[in-house]
């Protein structure tokens, strides 16, 4: 029996894979390659997890005919959907791009859940909370407004799997996570972009002055609440969820608890770096929300989940990392 993962060549189904097969489980890697950015990052991922327990299958799990043949061959034991269309701006000029992924392909990982009868994690965001003024964000704030269609595909996800998990009793736990970074990490991220515009003395675009604060969460701890999860799958005993639910559905937050101003990220990696970043100060974009800040307390009391890596620890792993990458 092995246990699917999705988006397996992205960052966080990268570092999911890996701590999964060093713990010796079997892994089947479901990923399409989507060129929203580099593929020759996603390649080296996916070359890094090579071992006799991964496999590996691209295949676009938003294609319910393809995904079901060529999972047929394999026998599985849970799911952890980490799959989807990310990017807040970029859903602004591709919507298209996020129904197909992060609508269709959701649905399509709850069926093979229900019809496997297995019990399945899967990655929601910390951008459901929208413009949210309460802080930190909790799982029993209301989340009806998303401004973004990115955070609404999010949400509709928490919503499809309330009724997975209603109607046909599947254990689900779906997971917000706040603002993740370090090795092997993305691209399109803050963390990367300065750091890359740093080292080769560039400038990098600087939204609303830094004065936005973000719950920076290092990669480690994430998957320490994703691996807590899915040995543990919320039980179907009738008694109210984190988030709410009564059915086998909870709701966590997952991140560091630690509300993070811009422009100390900027001195951090300055440090790392060695050398002052060169910014280029623009507006707040469409789609960006001004805080994040997520309340823990349902994962830690559920799951023991206590995150140790604070940004002065976890980017100069992440600057370490990208010298190397870079060359």
């Amino acid at each position: 029996m092995a246990i699917l993962v999705t988006g397996v060549a992205g960052f966080i189904g990268f570092h999911c894979a890996q701590a999964l097969l060093a713990r010796g489980e079997q892994v089947i890697g479901v990923d399409c390659f989507l060129p929203y950015y580099r593929l020759d990052l996603k390649e080296a991922r996916v070359a890094a997890l090579e071992s006799p327990g991964f496999t590996l299958l691209r295949q676009d799990f938003a294609d319910m005919p393809g995904l079901e043949a060529a999972l047929a061959p394999h026998r599985i034991s849970s799911i952890v959907h980490l799959g989807a269309q990310p990017g807040v701006r970029w859903s602004i000029d591709h919507p298209l791009d996020y129904g197909h992924c992060n609508l269709v392909g959701h649905l399509n990982l709850l069926e093979i859940a229900r019809r496997r009868q297995v019990p399945m994690v899967y990655a929601s965001s910390s951008s459901v909370y929208g413009a949210n003024s309460k802080l930190p964000f909790a799982v029993e704030d209301r989340v009806d407004h998303p401004i973004s269609l990115y955070a609404a595909t999010k949400k509709s996800a928490e919503l499809m799997s309330e009724t997975y998990a209603h109607l046909y009793r599947i254990p689900l736990t779906g997971l917000r996570f706040f603002t993740v970074y370090g090795p092997w990490g993305r691209p399109d991220m803050a963390v990367w972009k300065f750091t890359e515009a740093c080292l080769n003395g560039q400038s990098v675009p600087y939204y609303n002055g830094g004065a936005m604060r973000r719950d920076f969460t290092y990669i480690d701890d994430i998957i320490a609440g994703i691996l807590a999860c899915v040995g543990s799958p919320p039980a179907d005993n009738g008694l109210p969820k984190p988030g709410g639910s009564h059915a086998p559905h909870a709701i966590y937050n997952i991140g560091n608890s630690r509300s993070e101003i811009l422009s100390r990220l900027v001195e951090v990696i300055e440090q790392a770096c060695g050398k002052p970043l060169l910014l280029d100060h623009q507006p707040m974009q469409p789609g960006d929300v001004p805080d994040t800040y997520a309340d823990i307390s349902a994962i830690a009391a559920d799951h023991g989940f206590a995150p140790t890596t604070p940004i002065d620890s976890g980017i100069p792993r992440f600057v370490e990392w990208f010298r190397g990458w870079a060359g």
